[in-house]
């Protein structure tokens, strides 16, 4: 038997008001708080032996000298299994999500946007990052020559995703010779995955290393510059700083989060960490010490973005345990289900 199917009914009540007037004011809580708030009547008295069973548990501590009692991680994690998968967003904050998304955008646009959303009504920092390049299959490329010997390749891949790169080519191609490459790389490789048309390429060119044409020059050169790679590290999105900043009185401790919220690696890995790419559910994490220490006292609510099949990004909200899980939640959902269904649309356009 679990520890939280021992709880009983008047004890998961009392715990519940607890974490809800916890998350409200975020004092500590008393008896004659709790007494004075339910609209059955019970006494003071009852509700301390009750928050003392609780204690015992661990679900609750006390701070200090405080007569009061604040909620642990568990007991968060417990009010969160109650309500999960039971709240859905209400008719007007969808309205309010979808039209600060705005319509259709590639992947990187509305992943930037949406941890700018996510932090307005979370009250959290939103986060987002998109996924390692190599999992994208090609929708389009083109070249332009900008002289010098310099050209701009432009890869777009079939998840909205678009990647720039400026290359240096030692040998001068004329404009003709970049729109023959393009040409030939979207009629025959559209729909690749780009680890496989790398693959590809490089077999037909070994295969005719002997007997170059214009094309496949054209193609040796610009495939050997990078053309078709993508960026290593994928691109991370921080909104909402300014949230810890009105919410943490703690100087030192608000140092240490800022610090490792502009590193935006140290966010990649957060991520990495917590949210599975093959998860269906949102997922609720109390206490992010594993991954970053100073993180200790924070949750992250976050979901895998999908477009169709494929998975290319990971969304969330880190913010401090008080945060308003059920509206956070159904947000976070909200918008996974919203990139899947904007992105998804255009594509098929």
């Amino acid at each position: 038997m679990t520890q939280s199917s021992q709880i009983g009914h008047r004890e998961r009540e009392i715990l519940t008001a607890i974490v809800e007037t916890y998350i409200s004011t975020g004092e500590p809580v008393g008896s004659r708080t709790l007494a004075r708030q339910r609209s059955e009547p019970l006494s003071a008295a009852t509700i301390r032996n009750v928050m003392a069973d609780l204690a015992d548990a661990g679900y609750l501590e006390q701070p200090h000298t405080s007569a009061g009692r604040v909620p642990t991680p568990a007991a968060f994690r417990y009010y969160v299994d109650q309500f999960s998968g039971q709240t859905s967003l209400s008719e007007a904050d969808a309205t309010k999500i979808s039209g600060m998304m705005g319509g259709p955008a590639d992947v990187e646009e509305f992943l930037s946007r949406s941890s700018h959303v996510l932090s307005l009504l979370s009250g959290g920092v939103g986060v987002t990052m998109s996924s390692p390049g190599p999992r994208n299959s090609l929708e389009h490329i083109y070249f332009s020559r900008l002289g010098d010997h310099k050209i701009l390749a432009v890869l777009v891949t079939r998840s909205g995703l678009v990647h720039d790169r400026l290359l240096r080519i030692e040998k001068e191609l004329t404009q003709s010779d970049l729109d023959l490459a393009a040409r030939y790389l979207n009629e025959n490789f559209r729909g690749w995955t780009l680890d496989s048309l790398r693959g590809e390429l490089r077999r037909q060119i070994d295969e005719q290393r002997n007997e170059f044409d214009r094309l496949t020059q054209s193609l040796k050169l610009l495939y050997e510059q990078g053309a078709l790679s993508t960026a290593a590290e994928p691109s991370v999105f921080v909104d909402g700083t300014f949230n810890l900043v009105v919410n943490d009185q703690d100087s030192e401790r608000l140092r240490l989060l800022l610090q490792t919220l502009e590193e935006k690696e140290r966010i990649a890995e957060l991520l990495n960490a917590y949210l599975d790419a093959k998860q269906e559910a949102v997922r609720v994490v109390i206490g992010l010490e594993k991954a970053l220490p100073s993180l200790r006292n924070f949750v992250l609510i976050g979901a895998p973005a999908h477009v169709g099949n494929e998975v290319v990004g990971s969304l969330a909200v880190i913010g401090p345990t008080r945060i308003d899980y059920q509206h956070t939640i159904t947000a976070v959902s909200y918008i996974a289900r919203l990139f899947d269904q904007l992105l998804s649309e255009e594509k098929q356009q």
